[in-house]
Formats: C-alpha cells, sequence, structure tokens
C-alpha cells in the first residue's frame, strides 16, 4: 500500500503573499477560528509531513517542539533562529521522553509521526524489523514523555496509514473496515496501539491513517524523473487503487482533528476522488505534458523489489475519508488533477 509511507524529503515552502500561508501555502486563518494557540510537539518533526505541519502551526502562532536525536537537523529544516521563530529543538533519544518530556501540560498536543521509511529499497530481515521497531520505539517514548511529565496532554495525534487495511480492491473502504493480515497491516496495527494506553488515561486520541502525499518532494519526487522523459506509466497491471492526499489536506485535516475536542478514534487521511494506478499515471503525465503509457512490469518489480514491490506498489486500497468529511473537514485539494498541478507548482 502507498498509504503506510511516511515520506522523508523536502516540506512544502510558504508563499510570500499578501495572506499569511502555512505548509503548502495553505492559508493560516482556515483554522484560526477553531484552534486555539496552544505547544505541539511534533516527533517527526523534520521529515516530509513533521515539516509542513510544523511550519502551518508556527504560522498560526503556536510553540511547536520537535525532539531529535540531532538538534541541528531540526535547526536546518525548519529555520531555527529565524526572527519570530516558534519552533524548539529538544533532545530525544528515540525510546524515551528524556529531554522533552518536560514540555507537556495539560494545554500541550502531542503529533506521533516518527518512523522509519519503508519505500528505499528491498525489506530485507533486518530492514522489516526496523520498520516496526522504529514505530514502536516512538510510541513507547511518547508513552513514557506521559508518565514522567505527570501531565496528560489535551490531545495526542498517532499516525498511522491506509495500509493498515491490507489489499482491498476496488471496494469503498472506511474507518470501520478491519485491519488487514499482510507485513505493512500489520506494522499498521501496532504502531497504532502503541500508544493506546493514553486513551486508557483518559487523553483524547486521534489516529490518521494516511494515503500517498503528495508535495514538493516525497512520493511525487521520486515518481518525476521517468515521467518526465515520457516513461512513465502504471505499474504492473494498475488497476490497483491509489489513495492519496495533498500536503495541505495532510498538515490542515492534523490540524483540524486537533483542533475539534469531540473528534477521536480513526481518521482515513485521504482525498475525494479514487483514481487506480493507470489513472493516476494517466493525471501525472498530463499534468507534465509527457506520454505516461508505459507501464512497469509487475514481475520485473517483484524480482527488483520482492515483498516491497507488492505490499507497496502493486496492492491497493480505495481508502474514503468518510469520518472526516463527516466532522466538517473542508478539502483544498480534492481532485487530483488539481492537486498535482499544485504540487508541481502550476498554480
Amino acid at each position: 500500500m502507498y498509504g503506510i509511507i511516511v515520506w522523508l524529503s523536502n516540506g512544502a515552502k510558504g508563499l510570500r503573499t499578501g495572506v499569511r500561508h502555512g505548509a503548502g501555502g495553505l492559508p493560516l486563518g482556515l483554522f484560526a477560528r477553531t484552534y486555539q494557540t496552544m505547544r505541539t510537539i511534533v516527533l517527526g518533526g523534520t521529515g516530509f509531513i513533521g515539516k509542513a505541519l510544523a511550519r502551518l502551526l508556527e504560522g498560526q502562532g503556536h510553540e511547536v517542539v520537535v525532539p531529535s536525536r540531532n538538534p541541528a537537523r531540526v535547526s536546518a529544516a525548519l529555520g531555527l533562529g529565524a526572527p519570530g521563530a516558534r519552533i524548539i529543538a529538544a533532545p530525544f533519544d528515540g525510546v524515551s521522553g528524556a529531554g522533552w518530556a518536560e514540555f507537556i501540560t495539560p494545554d500541550t498536543a502531542i503529533v506521533n509521526l516518527a518512523g522509519e521509511n519503508i519505500a528505499d529499497g528491498r525489506w530485507t530481515p533486518d530492514k522489516k524489523r526496523r520498520i516496526l521497531e522504529s514505530r514502536l520505539d516512538a510510541g513507547a517514548a511518547v508513552m513514557d514523555a506521559i508518565r514522567q511529565s505527570g501531565a496528560l496532554p489535551a490531545v495526542l495525534v498517532q499516525a498511522s496509514a491506509v495500509g493498515f487495511y491490507g489489499a482491498r480492491g476496488t471496494e469503498p473502504v472506511g474507518e470501520d473496515t478491519p485491519a488487514g493480515a499482510n507485513f505493512l497491516a500489520q506494522v499498521a496495527g501496532r504502531w497504532e496501539a502503541s500508544t493506546l494506553e493514553a486513551e486508557v488515561l483518559g487523553v483524547r486520541r486521534v489516529v490518521v491513517r494516511t494515503s500517498m502525499v503528495l508535495g514538493r518532494g516525497g512520493a511525487l519526487a521520486k515518481m518525476l524523473p521517468p515521467f518526465r522523459l515520457g516513461l512513465g506509466g502504471p505499474l504492473g497491471a494498475g488497476t490497483q487503487m491509489v489513495p492519496w492526499i495533498h500536503l495541505d489536506d495532510e498538515a490542515g485535516a492534523i490540524a483540524f482533528l486537533m483542533a475539534t475536542p469531540g473528534l477521536s478514534g480513526p481518521f482515513n487521511l485521504a482525498a475525494p476522488e479514487a483514481v487506480d494506478s493507470r489513472g493516476f499515471a494517466r493525471a501525472l503525465g498530463r499534468a507534465l505534458g509527457r506520454p505516461a503509457f508505459l507501464p512497469a512490469p509487475g514481475f520485473a518489480l517483484r524480482l527488483l523489489l520482492g515483498q516491497m514491490a507488492e505490499e507497496v506498489l502493486l496492492s491497493g486500497v480505495r481508502a474514503e475519508p468518510t469520518r472526516l468529511l463527516a466532522a466538517g473537514y473542508r478539502f483544498r485539494h480534492p481532485g487530483l488533477a488539481g492537486a498535482l498541478a499544485a504540487a508541481l507548482g502550476r498554480t
């Protein structure tokens, strides 16, 4: 499934116009009416999604704390020290709350996005171990930090992915669909469960099951070279569904869910427009003005990448944002053509 990937790359930059913008040009006033200023701790805050979220929240006047093994990386990624910056780097050993637990207060939000990228090569036994353990360790660190602080945060947003559902073909999948059984589904299920104890303690917990995120960087950056050469096309048969969401809406939906006290439980972060791999390739080729008819043969992908190709590239799920829409979230990029244009800087 594309959706279990938390892609690590460059975040989107704000636009310098008369209206202040956050992630990918998202207007900062969009959530201002509902989201009171608070401190937000973002684990994974130097990643593709984390950077966009941190910039969005900072632009709204929130203090953002980014625990990191390498504080210098936080400074480079998010511009610490800039005039008016409200982003703080905190030490993080990857497994506990040491160095950042003291930032937790009853007005604090915690967003746990941390986890190793799954799509950067063949899955060896060691790679699969790191994929799982990095997520479980981050969840354990969140719970350790809450216990150390002696205070319960206002809300905890726990990352997951639509890979939770396994391979589902073309059937619409809402948040009440049971978990799948493949490796990615098992990882997603255990990732979600890693902070389940917070609910027992009385913390409002939101689980965001993310799709492939489109923005400047991330998954799209890896696709662009062959497509720009006119050598792009669907993966395998091209009939597998490709759930997607623009980075503006990924960050925006997380901020919205944080802002709305009555919301908890799982939410699919996927755009309303469903497409399969063939349709996605056509749309990307059209956005670039290039042909996109050359499929990547499934047997070749399996030979090259093994299980990773089977679960990430050649399987799919038609995840629908049922609960997110019912809660009143308005997508800035509900359609793929507009989302690709925005991600490519052509709007």
